[in-house]
């Protein structure tokens, strides 16, 4: 089965060209619209602080939350220090990567995480791995964080007795610099010319709303999506759907994007079909 021709809209950004392929050949009728972009911190000194830390050997774990915020954290220091004293350093430390994507960006600098955060990658399952293969009690931490901060994930490893956290603030999300696309999907969606709609980040929902709100359309919005069918790429994205309001009705068992399309292009049809007989 497929999409058999459904409006999808896509809230994908750095991928947006490859949705947009992925989901013709899945028989959509797509329409990508990115949703935001990640934006360089102009105050860097949470990374300079890091760097210190790094190379004075005084920090026992570094948890990597994303790839793009591994890239950036490496790219800042390294203008700063010479790139092998840094990978050295970064050996010296236990090095715990949340999901694939900080793994990928390890290896395109020679590095290995020493322990990886299984599936589905939300932050209890950090703490979940720590707690079975390296306790934080009397440990060092450094979190190299989303473009939100995670307060709970933050206090949950104070709480387990670490000695400090230190939060790396690498990046923040913005709107993209075009927001056009973004403004017809939703126009798509208040006029009920969508039939699915693809989260493939937590954050993207909040930027959704954040130009709804500006079109003055957040509450058309919100009528359109409950004639559409909501697909989660997995349980981080849904709680934040959830959180603002929204249902989810498709969570792929794995969260990653082609699990997403392969579980949404199946279910979809009829669960529109549901939705719309629905009073």
């Amino acid at each position: 089965m497929d999409f058999s021709g459904l409006k999808v809209i896509a809230f994908e950004s750095r991928q947006a060209e490859s949705m947009r392929q992925l989901l013709i050949r899945f028989g959509a009728k797509p329409l990508v619209a990115p949703s935001m972009q990640e934006i360089p911190l102009s105050d860097q000194t949470a990374i300079w602080d890091f760097g210190r830390r790094l190379m004075e050997s005084t920090l026992d774990i570094l948890i990597l939350l994303t790839g793009v915020g591994t890239r950036f954290m490496m790219k800042t220091l390294e203008s700063r220090y010479p790139k092998e004293a840094l990978v050295q350093a970064m050996r010296r430390l236990t090095l715990v990567a949340r999901g694939p994507k900080p793994i990928i960006a390890l290896r395109e600098i020679d590095l290995s995480p020493t322990i990886t955060v299984p599936e589905p990658n939300t932050w209890r399952d950090i703490l979940n791995t720590l707690d079975t293969q390296c306790p934080v009690k009397n440990k060092r931490l450094a979190v190299q964080e989303y473009g939100n901060s995670n307060p709970a994930l933050l206090e949950a490893l104070r709480q387990r007795g670490a000695a400090e956290v230190l939060v790396v603030g690498v990046y923040r999300w913005a709107l993209p610099d075009d927001i056009k696309p973004l403004q017809e999907a939703i126009e798509s969606v208040c006029e009920g010319r969508a039939d699915v709609l693809l989260f493939t980040s937590a954050h993207q929902i909040e930027n959704v709303l954040e130009v709804a709100r500006q079109m003055g359309r957040e509450e058309a919005f919100r009528l359109g999506v409950r004639r559409c069918v909501t697909a989660s790429v997995g349980p981080v994205c849904s709680a934040s759907l959830r959180e603002l309001g929204f249902a989810v009705d498709i969570e792929p068992p794995h969260p990653k994007t082609g699990s997403l399309l392969s579980v949404a292009s199946q279910k979809s049809v009829e669960l529109l079909q549901q939705k719309r007989k629905s009073p």
